[in-house]
């Protein structure tokens, strides 16, 4: 395979063989890539080596065999656990770091290549592993725009490629926003499990009707996020706070003999607008609610 790197034989290292780190591995390997991986505990690099991976015995070793260095560990503590140590190494080469970080972890790490003399790209994985190569799966980056336009035929092998622009906490900060709206519609679907499994529903029989009915909803965020961008709740049309109230929602739920945190979090938000005299404005207000925190 070729790329649109000038020698078209780029040689990459992948650090951190957990389920997505291998199957970022994967795809390189499949591509045609010549790829070296590293990971802390051996003999996870088996199946990469029979598809034609190499492995490399140290970190280190990694680091020195590719010009292109794919990092995803646990976390940020084992970046720098890992990286400090190889500097030098490092230097003049190309760093690609897709660990889960905060937007601040993000923008410390690139401060760290910049003084490394390393080229640094931050990403953020919005797939899951067996996602990865397939459609659906996307990738968030930022950072060097030099490193994202130059690999980014091998970044795409992955899944859809965006970039946010030079400020290296971009990504991470698109990535968490996004599954903090994931995971607090998965805590939705499970408190509505728990709320009619005492009725002898189970939680299959509730997705059936979950999954249809929270995708129709999905299209209401354009609307939503016309009405935040426009900054005028009045608008007509909209459902009103006080015709959102889930006082109803919470009682029914701890008549079932169940936990009401995650309704009472939504609820909390509702009532401080609702208090401070805004019952009759639009749902969407409570994003207010949201950005002062109480």
């Amino acid at each position: 395979m070729t790329t649109d790197n000038s020698d078209n034989s780029v040689r990459v290292s992948v650090l951190g063989l957990g389920v997505m780190g291998t199957a970022l591995a994967g795809a390189l390997v499949k591509a045609g890539y010549a790829t070296t991986c590293w990971n802390r505990s051996p003999g996870k690099a088996d199946e990469l080596v029979a598809q034609g991976a190499e492995v490399a015995a140290t970190a280190r070793d990694a680091v020195l065999a590719g010009r292109l260095v794919i990092v995803c560990l646990l976390d940020h503590a084992s970046v720098h656990e890992v990286l400090d140590p190889l500097s030098g190494e490092l230097a003049g080469r190309t760093l690609v770091n897709v660990t889960t970080t905060s937007p601040a972890q993000s923008r410390e790490f690139a401060e760290w290549a910049a003084q490394a003399g390393v080229a640094y790209l931050d990403g953020g994985i919005m797939a899951v592993p067996d996602m990865i190569g397939r459609p659906g799966s996307s990738i968030l980056y930022s950072g060097s725009a030099e490193v994202f336009d130059e690999y980014r035929p091998l970044l795409e092998l992955w899944g859809t490629s965006t970039y946010f622009g030079e400020d290296a906490g971009l990504a991470s900060l698109y990535d968490l926003a996004l599954l903090a709206g994931m995971y607090v519609m998965f805590a939705g679907f499970m408190h509505g499990a728990a709320m009619v499994a005492p009725a002898g529903v189970t939680a299959g029989q509730f997705a059936a009707l979950a999954a249809p009915w929270l995708t129709a909803m999905t299209g209401g965020f354009q609307g939503f996020a016309e009405v935040i961008d426009g900054g005028d709740y009045t608008v007509a049309g909209q459902q009103s706070l006080v015709f959102s109230d889930l006082g109803d929602l919470v009682a029914a739920s701890a008549d079932q003999g169940i936990s009401t945190e995650v309704v009472d979090m939504v609820q909390r938000l509702i009532r401080r607008q609702i208090d401070a005299g805004h019952g009759d404005e639009g749902f969407a207000r409570i994003i207010e609610s949201i950005r002062q925190p109480a």
